[in-house]
């Protein structure tokens, strides 16, 4: 079965989340930062919370894992999924299912989703599209309210500023 593209993807505003930027950062280094762990731990998580360890098995059914700490030091483990990878285009990975698609049981007040990056030559930058799709309008909702734009925005200017050096 033929995976979905983006562009064909009904956008629910209902139950989606959409960051759409153009970034001065080659196509392949936006991949490097989202794919390899030792540039995740540098920007993933929005200053002043840092990413302390990150996993990825980058193939369908492999180990999407950060570990967030706050400033105070708490740390938060997020596993999961990728659901696709085609280099250097696209990334599907959810939060819904473990490593090897086990299913995955949300605590009490979390919200799961998933996500759906597309990387797309544009000049010499990339036309970075984040997609957060919800099950529910209150997980949408959540995910808002916790400051998806401006923390994945925040993320993705550090992404910008650690490739630029590379």
């Amino acid at each position: 079965m033929p995976s979905p593209k983006l562009k064909s993807f009904r956008i629910d505003p209902k139950l989606d989340l959409v960051l759409e930027r153009v970034v001065d950062v080659p196509r392949e280094r936006v991949w490097a930062a989202w794919t390899e762990p030792r540039h995740i731990k540098k920007w993933f998580t929005p200053a002043p919370w840092k990413t302390v360890d990150a996993e990825v098995d980058l193939r369908p059914g492999g180990i999407f894992r950060t570990v967030m700490q706050s400033p105070e030091g708490q740390q938060f483990n997020n596993a999961g999924c990728y659901l696709e990878v085609v280099k250097p285009e696209r990334l599907v990975w959810t939060g819904a299912l473990l490593p090897g698609y086990r299913p995955r049981y949300a605590p009490s007040g979390e919200f799961l989703f998933t996500c759906v990056l597309t990387f797309k030559k544009q000049g010499k930058g990339t036309q970075y599209t984040a997609l957060a799709i919800h099950a529910d309008e209150d997980g949408r909702q959540k995910h808002a309210t916790m400051g998806f734009h401006d923390g994945w925005g925040k993320a993705l200017d550090q992404l910008v500023a650690l490739m630029r050096k590379k």
